[in-house]
């Protein structure tokens, strides 16, 4: 049985249980909602994990052994871990895209931070129609503003330049943490900011020695939704860029072409997505504190 086969007979399993949990006495049908429970989270785990497992597992496999339903490979093919490296520049792809994601998140944080204190802590008329319409912005679909980021990547003179991703990746990073960010600083207390105004203190000097220690939280979290959108974007990189050397990873990985046209290298393909996954996997392990700790700041009044 494989294991989307296992998959299944839990999922029956767990709708058996609940079944016959009416017709229980009390302490039984307790036990039988904890196993149920347990047996719902190993469920999510293997819908989560599983196809990242199998790509792990592909990566690992050449020619007619990738149609193999085994659960790992007899003989790993980790020569294709060495192959995206040497037949194609995979490392200036990936450092591409680090630059880029790096570069996207820092201007997105600065412009949206000050947007932020503008919005969340300054009375101007017209502030929410603002606010909904940055908001709205991010509605539009990548391939609506397409034509009009080009013409403007091209009158900049940014065109197969890293520069041009940045400026055009801001057009979805910038309103979400414009909103996330905003609605973190309306919580923040009035009194820090009023003692503050009366010894003295600027705008720019609330913005920077009050609030911002504040926002640590949502902006590890902001800033890390930015760099993981940044990082897989696919569309913009593949119309603003044209050499091999300018490419991110994801147009890198589209492109990956095998010994003849009527070849796809699965195992290099999912080799590639490997190493370009495992660094976000690693991020998200590092600040996953910090990141529960943005998602929740601001939930709570008070």
């Amino acid at each position: 049985m494989g294991p989307w086969g296992w998959l299944a007979l839990a999922s029956l399993l767990l709708a058996g249980l609940l079944a016959v949990s009416g017709r229980l006495p009390w302490r039984w049908r307790r036990r039988l909602g904890r196993l149920g429970f347990w047996l719902l989270l190993l469920l999510l785990f293997l819908y989560t994990v599983f196809p990242f497992y199998w790509a792990v597992v592909s990566s690992l496999r050449t020619g007619s052994a990738l149609f193999s339903t085994e659960l790992w490979p007899r003989d790993p093919a980790w020569d294709n871990y060495l192959s995206i490296f040497r037949e194609q520049p995979f490392a200036r792809n990936t450092l591409n895209s680090v630059l880029v994601a790096v570069s996207t998140v820092a201007v997105s944080l600065a412009l949206s931070v000050a947007a932020a204190y503008a919005l969340g802590r300054v009375s101007f008329r017209g502030r929410m129609p603002l606010l909904f319409t940055i908001l709205a912005v991010s509605m539009f679909p990548q391939i609506a503003v397409l034509s009009g980021m080009f013409e403007l990547v091209r009158a900049f003179g940014l065109y197969n330049r890293l520069g041009s991703l940045t400026l055009s990746y801001l057009v979805f990073t910038l309103p979400f943490s414009v909103w996330v960010l905003t609605s973190f600083m309306r919580e923040l207390p009035k009194e820090l900011e009023e003692a503050a105004i009366v010894d003295g203190a600027r705008p720019l000097v609330l913005v920077l020695r009050i609030f911002l220690p504040l926002m640590a939280p949502a902006m590890v979290t902001t800033g890390l939704l930015a760099f993981i959108a940044a990082w897989n974007e696919f569309l913009f990189a593949l119309t603003f860029t044209l050499s091999t050397e300018q490419r991110t990873v994801p147009v890198a990985i589209a492109l990956i072409s095998g010994a003849s046209a009527y070849e796809l290298p699965w195992g290099n393909i999912m080799a590639a997505s490997v190493v370009v996954t495992l660094p976000l996997i690693l991020l998200v392990l590092i600040f996953q504190r910090r990141i529960v700790a943005g998602l929740t700041a601001g939930a709570v009044k008070g």
